[in-house]
């Protein structure tokens, strides 16, 4: 399905049905996700896929022509693909995060002509602003700045039409949001097949050699310094660690749904249970049902979790410059939480799912080890011992997470 700009305008945001868009992308995705991902290519067909369904542009403004949806539904379509390909929904979840960046760092002016150029060129945003990733350096000139330095991952890099990246201001150290162009000759590409999993995310490593940045392509501060940020801006980290959360849920419903799928191709008139491991019909083994009970358990807890804090960010994005330190901090908290369990459900279910159906796993003709590597990867690189500690912090010592956005 295809949507024009002048169809969302015309529309309204509210007439356009979002997520029945992201199902039917799901269910295009899901036809060949196997072999796509096997395959690894970089993802431009993906990315052309879901330029033309208009989902790129979902935040956006609809004014502007974007889809003028909120980030209850931009959650929701992230989960709806990740749970047909994982490493689309990551590709997609970090373009929303990217491409909102500018109302959290820039000016409201400032911001609003960044979305709606962007708009108009319907670009695919990647790149990012990992507080643990060391900064590039942004060196001022007489016209603006130069971009120097390497940066270890940046996501989708091998597709995006901008990338926002991390920058220290030279003689200052002051770390910036900075917006920049990858056709540039100075940007150049790394590896970004060199993991296990996520390989159709177009990530990976990207070097920056004397990028020339204007000076309105640099977006604002993201100093952790006290003071520097609004609580407004802070919120950038909650609702990054919920695009996390959902992709992680969207790993976990993926998988649960197609071996639920092959429990009922093995159990059609005429094919053998061989497969599974335990003795019995599949629907009445005590042990698969308990299997089942258990992560559903999982999954609905987490999912829950992912609801009341999406609730608690959209109140706080309502407020804008009149939410305060104590009700951004209860945000970011609550985000955290549905980012550590809904991290800890996705590697339990990708591991314990398999149990389920047995040997017949290990057959590449499923790709059921795809829904595991894809979320080991991001688990990896988002670990959940961090934001536990955070955590515990804050309900023990009333201590107030850090500004540490994740990857």
């Amino acid at each position: 399905m295809t949507v024009t700009a002048d169809e969302v305008t015309n529309a309204g945001a509210g007439q356009v049905d979002w997520l029945h868009i992201a199902r039917e992308m799901a269910d295009d995705l899901a036809t060949d996700a196997v072999e796509r991902e096997q395959a690894g290519k970089a993802p431009f067909d993906e990315v052309a896929r879901l330029r033309e369904s208009g989902l790129l542009t979902l935040l956006a403004p609809a004014e502007q022509g974007g889809g003028g949806a909120d980030w209850r539904t931009a959650y929701a379509v992230v989960r709806t693909v990740a749970a047909a390909d994982g490493a689309i929904g990551h590709l997609l979840g970090h373009h929303y995060f990217l491409s909102f960046s500018a109302r959290f760092f820039a000016g409201p002016a400032h911001a609003a002509r960044v979305e709606r150029e962007s708009t108009e060129g319907q670009w695919c945003w990647g790149g990012g602003i990992a507080s643990h990733e060391p900064p590039l350096i942004l060196t001022p000139t007489a016209n603006g700045y130069l971009l120097n330095g390497y940066q270890r991952y940046a996501a989708g890099v091998g597709v995006a039409d901008r990338l926002v990246v991390r920058a220290a201001r030279y003689g200052t150290g002051e770390p910036l949001a900075v917006l920049v162009d990858p056709a540039d000759p100075g940007v150049v590409s790394g590896n970004s097949g060199d993991t296990f999993g996520q390989r159709l995310a177009a990530a990976g490593a990207v070097e920056f050699d004397s990028v020339p940045v204007a000076a309105d392509e640099v977006f604002g501060s993201l100093s952790p310094d006290e003071g520097v940020l609004s609580p407004f801006a802070f919120l950038a980290v909650p609702t990054a660690r919920l695009v996390s959360a959902q992709f992680c849920l969207g790993i976990a419903e993926g998988l649960l749904a197609e071996v639920h799928e092959h429990g009922r191709a093995v159990r059609s008139p005429g094919q053998p249970f061989s497969s599974q491991p335990w003795p019995g019909d599949f629907p009445q083994d005590p042990y698969a049902l308990t299997v089942y009970g258990e992560l559903a358990v999982a999954t609905r807890a987490a999912s829950a979790l992912a609801d009341q804090a999406v609730d608690v960010l959209l109140r706080g994005l309502a407020q804008g410059e009149d939410l305060d330190d104590e009700e951004c901090a209860e945000i970011a908290v609550l985000a955290s939480v549905a980012e550590a369990a809904a991290s800890r459900a996705a590697q339990e279910i990708t591991t314990r799912a398999l149990d389920v159906v047995g040997v017949d796993a290990a057959a590449t003709r499923h790709g059921f080890d795809r829904f595991w590597r894809n979320a080991r990867t991001h688990t990896l690189r988002e670990p959940a011992a961090p934001r536990l500690r955070e955590i515990g912090e804050y309900f023990l010592n009333g201590a107030h997470p850090s500004f540490t956005l994740p990857a």
